[in-house]
């Protein structure tokens, strides 16, 4: 004998309704949820473990001090932080990479001037463009120096500034790339000073250095990362800082302010940077986070020891850095003509 439905047909719309509603209650949970998490609530983020693309080689001052940074911020996130080494383009290669990624607040990029500032006028064709990322904050600047061979007869800037003038074209300077910073620094100590020297643009620091203790070049632009070590050991002579004020590690070397060869100050600076479009709520913690992890007395002492500035910021901070330096580097590459390609 078949038993009939409890309540009949009307019960069993209501029953039928009952379900569908909480089915769409269900969807609704999970479409809001997801929402949610895309609008970014800091309060659920990060979930799982971040990427964070670092556009240079594993090794170099970049990569350095992304590598010091990310441990702490690791233990105030409570997630990974892996280190994504994409060098190779002048900083464009892993800058594009970051730029065409999720904008949720799980990849980061360590912006510097020449992939942020520079690359936009030096390339005619850029995969990427500056505005794609929305910045974080500052981290630290490399102040650079003037370096070299202390077989090059360069006693003081005095002397190396009235060779090169009296013999344009017959010095060549190193440097680690075209369209580095430690270029463009010098493409601006020659157009302060008159004078006309070489550019010999190497694959990366290592290389230039290698070939400035050889005496291959007679001089380089270096950051302190890179050059403390060898001026340290007596290898290398620093001859002025070319930022504005001295470098605490070599108290002796004078700016060229000092020296009166005024409106050089220029330093490679490194920014942390995110996808444009990362919810607000992660870019304010993140940028909180990364604050307070530089201001770490530890992990600042450690940064100064290997050479570099500290100088956290805010978001805020750091966009309107980033126009400031645009709008005087590209003044500089379009009056020098300069190019990467």
């Amino acid at each position: 004998m078949t038993k009939k439905n409890p309540g009949g047909p009307q019960a069993q719309r209501r029953r039928w309704s009952l379900a569908l509603a909480a089915l769409a209650g269900l969807t609704l949970l999970g479409s809001s949820g997801g929402s949610w998490a895309q609008n970014g609530n800091a309060g659920s983020w990060p979930a799982h473990p971040i990427k964070w693309i670092v556009a240079y080689p594993a090794g170099g001052g970049s990569d350095f001090l992304a590598r010091q940074l990310a441990p702490q911020l690791s233990k105030q996130l409570g997630q990974q932080i892996i280190i994504d080494n994409r060098p190779g383009a002048g900083g464009s290669i892993g800058t594009d990479a970051a730029a065409k990624s999720p904008a949720d607040g799980y990849t980061w990029l360590s912006g510097d001037n020449g992939a942020m500032v520079f690359n936009s006028a030096m390339y005619k064709k850029l995969a990427y463009t500056p505005s794609d990322l929305q910045p974080v904050g500052l981290m630290a600047r490399f102040p650079l120096l003037l370096v070299v061979n202390p077989q090059a007869g360069f006693s003081s800037v005095g002397q190396w500034l009235s060779d090169v003038k009296k013999n344009p074209g017959k010095f060549s300077y190193a440097s680690p790339g075209v369209g580095s910073p430690h270029h463009l620094a010098m493409e601006m100590l020659k157009e302060r000073s008159g004078s006309f020297i070489v550019h010999v643009p190497y694959r990366g620091t290592a290389n230039a250095v290698q070939d400035l203790l050889a005496g291959v070049v007679p001089m380089a632009i270096l950051d302190t990362a890179a050059g403390l070590p060898q001026i340290r050991s007596g290898k290398l002579r620093a001859l002025a800082v070319l930022s504005g004020k001295r470098v605490a590690q070599l108290p002796d070397v004078p700016t060229f302010d000092e020296l009166g060869l005024k409106g050089v100050d220029v330093s490679a600076w490194q920014g942390l940077f995110l996808p444009r479009g990362t919810p607000e709520p992660i870019t304010a913690r993140l940028s909180t986070e990364l604050s307070r992890a530089l201001q770490l007395p530890e992990l600042k002492a450690r940064l100064e020891e290997f050479g570099l500035e500290v100088t956290p910021s805010d978001a805020a901070s750091l966009g309107r850095f980033v126009q400031q330096e645009t709008q005087t580097w590209h003044r500089l590459i379009r009056e020098r003509k300069l190019s990467a390609e």
